[in-house]
């Protein structure tokens, strides 16, 4: 289908197949945030290793490209650094190779490279388990997001927003945040943004008013930053409501505050917006809602029984936990219902296992110590996976901001380098490394992408954003993505 690519790689596949591999091979899978710092802090620690990142996208920089607002361009300037990483000579980009039967798989990876390092964050979504969940019209978060991004699986989602006035977004973190922002911000300001053109569309036709941020805990326990809440609430002529009696404060509350200089700025702004608000709404003006102390019991089925019509909410209170110190949200029995056409499920991505690779299940994560893989339980008593590592979301969980992932790779290259220097990753010149990656790629007809051609890419979206006043007009098909690449 892309011949430039096939006899690309064979091209290259030759000059490579008289070297002698004696370099150290290492092999990043997953080119977001907690790849890239990856491969930049192996530069820095090892001389002598190669670097190839593969990703199953033809674009690169994860969630940067496919889960930041493109309402906050200003966190998307960390790609200027990630591409001078790809520049290196030492690191090639491999785009549109995906982890597994229909691309490289773990072992042969494993076989390849003195080093892999596991990077491919969470592609999945946590589950509620409660009944109604598979009705139309409740989503999860991660999938929104993919979709107002313009990431290419999430291209044809059926988002309706116009069926409804009232949606339901189930969580209180900043992912929750952003998507009630999106439904909620003047269309004239997101036209400004990177945002897909099939979600401005569907968002300029859209008739929710309404948007109810819903928490298992209070405002004291809100997963939100201070930056993010002072956005949504500064929001031109948004009506916010937030009930002044969730404000009032238990002694436990008041340690937890001191406690956190960020919670108790979340909590000082919610009750300054709570004591500024007017009682009602004017009419026509679009509305947020915040409710605590409420989790979801079940979604209500329309009178087709296909779509959801609602979520009946069971009121919460807040216990200690023992053990953990926290206070948790138990059941009081006490329920009531929400009326709503759309709910999305803001409640924590999920990483997936790949053949090959230990996973704990329930965590979401790759057991590991200080991003060593490890096969067994407990960890500590574990046997080392030796040459195999993780970081970022697969190590610790959906879990930080953009920058997390730098101290997080920071102490997995450590932890390389410590092995290194261990004499537990001798390089063997058997392992084929790039070489061997690019013979695999062309005996199983994959068609990759180098870091040229998501240049091409990334020119022919900034040329095409500069005709309709954007940063950029994302292509959000798989076919066109990899026809430009090839151009």
């Amino acid at each position: 289908m892309f011949p430039f690519f096939h006899r690309g790689r064979s091209l290259i596949a030759r000059s490579f197949s008289s070297l002698r591999s004696d370099q150290f091979n290492v092999c990043v899978v997953g080119s977001g945030p907690a790849g890239f710092y990856t491969a930049e802090k192996v530069f820095t620690g090892m001389k002598a290793a190669k670097v190839d990142i593969i990703d199953r996208l033809p674009t690169p920089f994860g969630l940067v490209r496919s889960g930041v607002a493109p309402d906050h361009p200003e966190t998307k300037i960390v790609v200027n650094q990630f591409s001078r990483v790809a520049g290196n000579e030492r690191c090639s980009f491999f785009g549109n190779v995906s982890l597994g039967s229909h691309g490289v798989s773990l072992s042969e990876l494993r076989q390849l490279y003195d080093v892999v390092v596991l990077a491919y964050g969470a592609e999945s979504d946590r589950s509620l388990g409660v009944p109604g969940e598979d009705l139309g019209g409740v989503y999860s978060a991660r999938e929104f997001v993919w979709w107002y991004n313009g990431h290419p699986d999430c291209k044809a989602m059926p988002i309706d927003l116009k069926s409804t006035d009232a949606a339901v977004v189930l969580g209180q973190g900043n992912v929750a945040l952003d998507v009630a922002r999106i439904l909620l911000r003047p269309t004239a300001e997101l036209a400004a943004t990177d945002i897909a053109d099939h979600a401005l569309a569907a968002l300029q036709e859209s008739t929710i008013r309404k948007v109810y941020l819903v928490g298992r805990r209070g405002p004291a326990q809100a997963a939100c930053t201070a930056k993010e809440l002072r956005e949504i609430l500064g929001i031109k002529d948004l009506y916010v409501h937030i009930q002044e009696s969730d404000l009032v404060k238990s002694q436990t509350d008041e340690m937890e505050l001191e406690n956190s200089r960020i919670r108790k700025r979340v909590f000082e702004l919610f009750a300054k917006r709570a004591a500024s608000h007017r009682s009602n709404a004017i009419k026509g003006q679009r509305e947020l809602h915040f409710i605590f102390f409420r989790k979801p019991d079940r979604f209500l089925p329309s009178d087709s029984g296909l779509h959801v019509s609602g979520v009946r909410l069971e009121k919460t209170s807040l216990k200690e936990n023992g053990e953990s110190g926290r206070q948790v949200a138990v059941g009081t029995g006490q329920f009531d219902d929400l009326k709503c056409g759309m709910v999305l499920k803001s409640i924590g991505y999920k990483s997936v296992p790949v053949d090959g690779l230990p996973f704990d299940m329930h965590q979401g994560i790759v057991p590991n110590i200080r991003g060593r893989v490890v096969n067994g339980a407990p960890p500590e008593h574990a046997a080392v996976e030796h040459g195999l590592y993780v970081v970022g979301w697969l190590k610790r969980g959906p879990t930080g901001i953009i920058a997390t992932n730098l101290y997080c790779a920071e102490e997995t290259v450590e932890s390389i380098l410590e092995d290194e220097k261990k004499g537990l990753l001798i390089s063997d010149s058997q392992k084929l490394g790039r070489q061997g990656l690019l013979q695999i790629l062309e005996n199983k007809g994959v068609n990759y992408v180098p870091f040229s051609g998501w240049q091409k890419i990334d020119s022919e979206e900034k040329l095409r954003g500069q005709l309709k006043g954007k940063p950029r007009d994302k292509i959000t098909d798989w076919e066109e993505l990899l026809r430009v690449a090839n151009a």
